[in-house]
């Protein structure tokens, strides 16, 4: 075909474009991203300038036209003065022509002309004073607008004032601030009525009190007169016959006396009223929360324990069970459901041990048939050193028994624990870690586990350990659960699966297991949630940071090489650096923290036991659970972060019915713990330091809104 002259000046059509897509890598899609954003800001500040130059003209133009009014409307005026010049002088020669022709003729009318141009002048300016005021107006809106759009507008908001804030009364100082004594001696020292549990007949008072205290006032009074006389001291036979009677009378109930009813500690069980129980329940402190309780036992005899462990308790030196015990093990007994709150110390191990060895006693002994099962019964805890300690507390009655206890935990071999519980045992106690890992990896089943306790069950959540806790309860069987129903009556041939939870304090996490994995539980508090126990003197010594470790050394000085004491610390450096400092000086000191392994907290916790040391440096790791008998003295070198690691620590001495000290360093870095702190030395009657109760972060709950602002002087503190 011919190309003609138009087709070879036609261009060539290209080819089309067959290359591959490129694929480019993250950073530079961010790269061009960032790209793009930087083009359209830089449109958007163009397009902002461009309205920004947009009102500027059409506000230069809105003000020329002002200007350009006012200068046509200033003209107007000097226009209309002008014409009003020329009429004055047009009305003047007016005048003088009528004068003119009145004085020539007869007397004229007034012009009508002239009347129509002063009616249109008057009417005139009032249109200009009418348009004038709009312009005004109109201005003031304009200006206004422009304000609003370039400055914005702030509307004020008015403060509401709460029923609270408005209605207030604060006081400059509190009661327990008033050191004043009375003026008058009578008042000085007020009298305590001691009511002795309303087993008196007048203001509380019992009459045998009374009578014993006759007798001794007789005797003394004798003396005094004998001393006085100068006789002989001795008293004749027939006297002492006569007061020795007269004592021997004021021990018993005579007629008149029998009116009132024998105290619960006179009576045998079955002679028991229940205001005889409510007077026992007082005695200890003991509360209960739950249905179809059964009554507390008063000692071991009471307790329906089996011989072989009354023997044991025998032998171990429990002579009277503690409150939480003669609560606890009745409970435990009918295979009820046990949520145990109690002061630290109290004895909890062997409120569960017992019940818990009287359960596996009705079970077939361990042999090689139901071995490979797993165990009766499964206690877990935090730490090991409490893990250990309950091993150490239920291999004491379970000795008698011949019931077999394995202890696993971290820090030791997992494969030689998995071999000693394939041998068979009836009892693991375990932290939840190692128990777990121990499930996963095939060393042990919980088949026919149907009682599990949880010490310290705050403690395990607050470490993390919930996931872990809750495996291992998932592992056991749930055939046996009780029944939901609270009325419905418990099967005593049937074994049902138990759960023990101990618990300080109740947080959401423990309430969660609580209603999962317990049914029906009885809530059995010994005391107040979160008390310290009456036998420790609690002594809070303000002072700086710099003066602690001088302060540390004088205290231990005082105390004595014979007395052991427990130093906090809050990290694991500031145990190693205090324990330093401390045996430079001389001291037997050793430490315990989580970064040592096992044994070496073993060689520590039984070196300070064994009193080859005497000051053990702990973290929180020895705060809880932790039984050293004998503890003289506990001293916070740093104070915990909250109220209840505090009360945990201080519990390690005045234990089992002992005495004990608990002494506090405390700084201006601790302020979040001064009001709690405050309100548990002020319950305890024990001595707050001025500048703890002259402190503001003392009177207010961290939180809450004061009220009143802060004084300049109350943060000061003196040393």
């Amino acid at each position: 075909m011919k190309r003609t002259l138009e087709d070879e000046k036609r261009p060539p059509i290209a080819a089309p474009d067959l290359k591959k897509p490129v694929f480019i890598t993250k950073a530079e899609r961010e790269k061009a991203a960032l790209q793009r954003r930087e083009e359209e800001v830089k449109r958007r500040a163009l397009e902002l300038q461009q309205q920004q130059e947009e009102e500027d003209k059409t506000k230069d133009k809105t003000l020329d036209h002002e200007s350009r009014h006012r200068s046509s409307r200033d003209r107007e005026r000097d226009r209309d003065r002008d014409r009003d010049r020329d009429r004055d002088r047009d009305r003047d020669r007016d005048r003088d022509h009528r004068d003119r022709d009145h004085r020539s003729g007869p007397r004229g009318e007034e012009d009508p002309r002239l009347s129509r141009d002063r009616e249109h002048d008057r009417e005139r300016d009032r249109d200009r004073g009418r348009l004038e005021k709009q312009a005004e107006r109109e201005r003031e809106k304009e200006l206004e607008a422009i304000k609003e759009q370039y400055l914005g507008t702030k509307k004020p908001k008015k403060r509401v004032i709460k029923p609270s804030e408005k209605f207030r009364f604060s006081f400059d100082w509190e009661n327990t601030e008033d050191t004043s004594r009375d003026m008058n001696v009578l008042y000085q020292s007020p009298h305590e009525a001691r009511l002795l549990f309303g087993r008196g007949f007048r203001a509380g008072m019992d009459r045998r009190e009374q009578k014993k205290l006759a007798a001794r006032n007789e005797r003394e009074t004798r003396e005094e007169m004998r001393r006085k006389d100068g006789a002989p001291l001795e008293e004749r036979p027939e006297e002492a016959a006569a007061r020795r009677q007269r004592e021997e009378a004021a021990d018993l109930y005579d007629t008149f006396d029998m009116r009132v009813d024998r105290h619960w500690s006179d009576k045998p069980l079955e002679e028991m009223t229940e205001r005889d129980w409510r007077i026992f329940r007082e005695d200890f402190n003991i509360s209960y929360k739950g249905s179809r309780l059964p009554r507390p036992m008063r000692n071991w005899s009471e307790s329906r324990l089996p011989p072989e462990l009354l023997k044991a308790v025998e032998k171990v030196g429990y002579k009277k069970p503690s409150p939480i015990q003669m609560a606890a093990i009745p409970l435990g007994m009918q295979q009820r459901d046990v949520i145990g709150i109690a002061e630290t110390g109290s004895g909890k191990t062997a409120a569960f041990v017992l019940p818990m060895l009287t359960y596996i006693t009705r079970l077939p002994p361990m042999s090689e048939d139901n071995e490979a099962e797993g165990p009766y019964a499964v206690v877990m805890a935090p730490t090991r050193e409490l893990a250990q300690q309950i091993e150490d507390e239920t291999v004491k009655f379970a000795h008698y028994l011949g019931i077999k206890v394995v202890s696993i935990v971290g820090g030791q071999s997992i494969e030689e624990q998995g071999f000693h519980l394939r041998q068979g045992c009836e009892v693991v106690i375990a932290t939840p870690g190692r128990l777990l890992d121990c499930l996963e990896r095939r060393y042990a089943v919980l088949n026919q586990c149907n009682y599990v306790v949880l010490d310290e069950a705050d403690r395990m959540i607050d470490m993390g350990f919930e996931p872990q806790v809750v495996g291992v309860l998932d592992a056991m069987p749930s055939s046996n659960l009780k029944p939901e129903n609270e009325d419905e009556e418990l099967d005593e041939k049937r074994i049902y699966r138990t759960t023990y939870m101990f618990s300080a304090t109740m947080p959401p996490a423990v309430e969660r297991l609580a209603r999962k994995y317990l049914r029906n539980p009885v809530v059995v508090t010994i005391g107040t949630a979160g008390k310290t126990t009456d036998l420790i003197t609690q002594h809070v010594i303000m002072l700086k940071e710099s003066e602690k470790m001088s302060r540390l050394q004088k205290m231990l000085d005082d105390i004595g090489e014979d007395k052991t004491s427990i130093v906090f610390v809050n990290t694991k450096r500031t145990a190693d650096n205090v324990a330093k400092a401390l045996d430079k000086s001389g001291y037997r000191v050793t430490t315990l923290h989580g970064g040592k392994t096992q044994e070496q907290r073993e060689i520590s916790l039984e070196g300070f036991r064994s009193k080859r040391f005497t000051v053990l440096v702990a973290t929180d790791v020895a705060g809880r659970g932790i039984d050293i008998p004998d503890v003289a003295h506990v001293i916070n070198h740093d104070m915990p972060g909250n109220i209840e690691m505090y009360t945990h620590r201080i519990g390690r001495t005045g234990r089992a019915g002992k005495t004990g000290v608990a002494t506090t360093f405390l700084t201006l870095h601790d302020t979040e713990v001064f009001y709690d702190l405050k309100q548990m030395l002020v319950q305890s009657n024990s001595p707050v330091p001025p500048e703890l109760a002259r402190h503001e972060a003392s009177k207010f709950k961290p939180g809450s809104i004061p009220d009143r602002p802060p004084r300049r002087n109350d943060t000061v503190f003196a040393h």
